[in-house]
């Protein structure tokens, strides 16, 4: 059975405390690891209300702003009218699962999704693929509306417009219009719903995820513990943590000597000249010039100007891991 919230009339604050209660199609390929700028540790934290709700940023209000404008152009392709759906969704079938879905297509049992991307991003939807957070944003709403198909409409800003088709069906036709057509299996829809479950469960104890690698993560981990303590606690068990960290490090500490190395055996090829290249590859080393205040020397030139005001004072904690 699937449950619909009204979401027309809802303030901002509102229709966030009703997205903490389940997982969104947006989250999916975050809490499966498929998502570079969120992991399941920021989507926790999120859950929880461990840390508040980002504002929105450039990136995402475009992505609203604009989500008119990339529905217009569906329509405008493909012939299917849309429609708003003011509602949030939940299907007892995924109980911790949510969709809130841009578009409704009329007179066909089908759905839209809404992107933007920048223009960066391009070589990431060439030959009919697109990125799997997306994939999974659609296959989720799928599974959550019971309905057999979705359209994935993207915007690639100032380069191109691109139309794909999600489908339960095996043999579905393809749209002309249509850069590729992807199946959804019901052993996908077990999955996500195996996942949410997963997940869910470190929400309702409160229990922390397993730290990622994803920069949000050691966000979310600094905003949780912005402080320390003073005291040092006994970190029994973490060997073997600790051996995989300074080995990850020393790689790391070669590859960028490697990376430094090369490098610099390129600019000596390159001596005066500004750009070269060789094949299918190209370097360039541009002379460029950047002004910058020196503090010391103002002072030393006009003691009588206080600068104290001038600097800015930040707390941060410094992680270091060193053998004993």
């Amino acid at each position: 059975m699937i449950e619909r919230i009204k979401t027309a009339d809802m303030t901002r604050a509102e229709w966030l405390e009703e997205r903490r209660k389940s997982v969104g199609g947006s989250e999916i390929g975050a809490i499966l690891g498929l998502n570079p700028y969120a992991g399941p540790f920021s989507v926790w934290a999120n859950k929880t209300g461990k840390v508040p709700d980002a504002e929105p940023n450039e990136a995402m209000r475009q992505g609203s702003d604009l989500e008119d404008y990339v529905a217009r152009r569906f329509s405008e392709r493909t012939g299917l009218r849309v429609e708003r759906v003011n509602y949030l969704l939940r299907n007892t079938e995924y109980p911790h699962l949510h969709a809130n879905i841009d578009r409704r297509i009329i007179g066909e049992r089908a759905g839209l999704e809404c992107k933007t991307a920048s223009a960066l991003n391009t070589s990431r939807f060439a030959g009919g693929e697109f990125p799997a957070s997306y994939y999974c944003q659609c296959a989720a709403y799928l599974a959550v509306t019971g309905l057999p198909r979705w359209y994935l409409a993207v915007l690639i800003m100032g380069k191109a417009f691109k139309i794909y088709q999600l489908t339960t069906e095996r043999d579905a036709k393809v749209p002309e219009w249509c850069e590729s057509s992807v199946y959804v299996s019901p052993e996908e829809f077990a999955g996500i719903r195996d996942a949410v479950a997963d997940f869910w469960r470190y929400v309702e104890t409160g229990t922390e995820p397993p730290a990622d690698g994803i920069e949000s993560t050691g966000e979310v981990l600094a905003a949780l513990y912005p402080e320390s303590n003073g005291e040092c606690v006994d970190l029994f068990g973490c060997e073997d943590l600790f051996c995989r960290y300074i080995e990850a490090r020393s790689q790391l500490q070669e590859a960028e000597r490697a990376v430094d190395e090369y490098g610099n055996q390129i600019k000596q090829r390159l001596g005066e000249y500004e750009a070269g290249s060789c094949g299918k590859y190209a370097a360039t080393w541009k002379t460029q010039s950047r002004r910058s205040l020196d503090v010391r020397a103002l002072q030393a030139e006009h003691p009588e100007i206080d600068m104290t005001p001038f600097y800015k004072a930040s707390t941060f904690r410094r992680f270091n891991v060193k053998e004993i």
